[in-house]
């Protein structure tokens, strides 16, 4: 019982942040709510898988630290964009792709991370936060092209979850303070309810229980812009999982050698590539829960699957995700914009230990986060070139992270600039 107790708890310390991802996702590309509910419950259910695959550890896969996946919210700008140009089958062709890619690169991905210093992530992180704020902007106002955009209703309910959450987060503590937002989602749905803004007829209609389908949104397809994006999404969340990785093992004492990282990073990608087929998403270890092992004390993988079957239960129970649908687009919009807030927090704080190292770090940052946000803004200023070109500039995202990677080899790791490095950092040892 006290395990099942500490399984649920994890699940409702990542639950806002997993379904969160397909609402978003779901809603932006104009899904029916039978599609969105479906969507909803397909990401709970391959949560828990993705999950499992990680802590059961073997000779293959698998981690063997209590650690907890989820949808990363670094797709979620992408996968709009690619939903948006091609459809959502290029955006599941893309995950399928880039779970392939990063099950090939395990083995070796500890040697391709000196491409992905903090100046990198920290960039390409800080511009998908950035490019999320107006998806959030639009949905607090009632979702774009409502007609009641604006209404001080849909503003008044916005902005009202957004301050009930920021006073949770200010005046709660422990495990309560780490659910706020999911907290704030659900108060917020009641608040609606009572003005007559919920309806409940998705949650009437749908049954039960169901069976998962793959390809449920129809075969996938492959566009290069497409996948390009996603790989360079999946590269940054294995940088982010590195990092849980270690905190983790650092909490439960385990020695972390490059057979396990590889281990973990497989799995990763397995999980990602049975996303794209089961029509699910890309995932990465989630930080918050590593929050609450740290909390209640309580390391045992055990616990973690536990999480990770009511994970699976859950999602073949369509009533409990179409609970998730009936959230008011406002709601949901004030909810984004702490979200979003937070995944740019994550990118400023990432890159404010590398700001100071250099000049150059500067100029990499602010040229990126100039093309990817430029790109954003005015995606037809590149119109004019040659599609195989358009590839590399045609998303924001891509642009910038392209960017990112390229001004960093040019200013940090060719040979001049390791040499100037070395001579600067021995110079600053001899004088203090």
């Amino acid at each position: 019982m006290k395990t099942a107790a500490l399984g649920f708890q994890h699940v409702l310390a990542m639950y806002a942040g997993a379904i969160l991802v397909p609402l978003i996702v779901g809603e932006s590309l104009g899904l029916t709510a039978e599609q969105l509910t479906y969507l909803v419950a397909i990401d709970i259910l391959m949560c828990g898988v993705a999950t499992i695959l990680q802590v059961v550890s073997n000779r293959y896969f698998g981690i063997g630290l209590p650690v907890v996946l989820g949808c990363t919210f670094t797709a979620v700008g992408p996968m709009i964009a690619i939903g948006v140009q091609y459809g959502i089958s290029a955006i599941y062709g893309a995950i399928i792709v880039s779970g392939v890619f990063v099950v090939l690169i395990s083995g070796f991905f500890g040697k391709l991370v000196r491409f992905f210093p903090p100046v990198v992530t920290g960039t390409v992180v800080t511009i998908i936060g950035i490019t999320l704020i107006p998806v959030a902007i639009n949905n607090l106002g009632g979702g774009e092209g409502a007609p009641d955009f604006g209404s001080l209703t849909n503003i008044s309910l916005g902005f009202g979850t957004l301050l009930f959450i920021i006073l949770m987060y200010r005046f709660a503590e422990g495990f309560v303070k780490s659910i706020s937002i999911l907290i704030g989602l659900i108060v917020g749905t009641i608040v609606a309810a009572c003005m007559g803004k919920v309806d409940f007829t998705a949650v009437a209609e749908a049954s039960y229980f169901h069976m998962v389908q793959p390809f449920y949104f129809g075969s996938p397809t492959f566009e290069w812009s497409a996948i390009i994006t996603m790989v360079l999404v999946a590269m940054v969340s294995l940088v982010e999982s590195t990092g849980v990785y270690f905190a983790l093992s650092d909490i439960t004492e385990k020695k972390l050698d490059e057979k396990d990282l590889s281990k973990g990073y497989r799995a990763e990608g397995l999980a990602i590539f049975l996303g794209g087929i089961f029509n699910a998403f890309q995932y990465t270890a989630f930080s918050q829960n590593v929050g609450l092992l740290q909390m209640t004390g309580v390391k045992s993988r055990k616990v973690i699957l536990v999480t990770g079957a009511m994970l699976i239960t859950l999602g073949f129970i369509p009533k409990i995700a179409a609970l998730t649908t009936i959230i008011p687009t406002a709601v949901l919009g004030g909810a984004m914009i702490a979200m979003f807030g937070m995944v740019i927090a994550q990118g400023i704080k990432m890159l404010g230990k590398v700001i100071t190292n250099s000049p150059e770090n500067s100029m990499i940052i602010a040229c990126s986060v100039g093309m990817g946000l430029g790109v954003t803004v005015v995606p037809e200023i590149f119109a004019q070139l040659p599609s195989g070109i358009q590839i590399l500039t045609s998303n924001g995202i891509v642009a910038g992270s392209v960017t990112a990677i390229t001004l960093n080899i040019v200013f940090n790791m060719t040979p001049s600039r390791r040499k100037a490095a070395a001579e600067l950092s021995a110079l600053r040892k001899q004088e203090a």
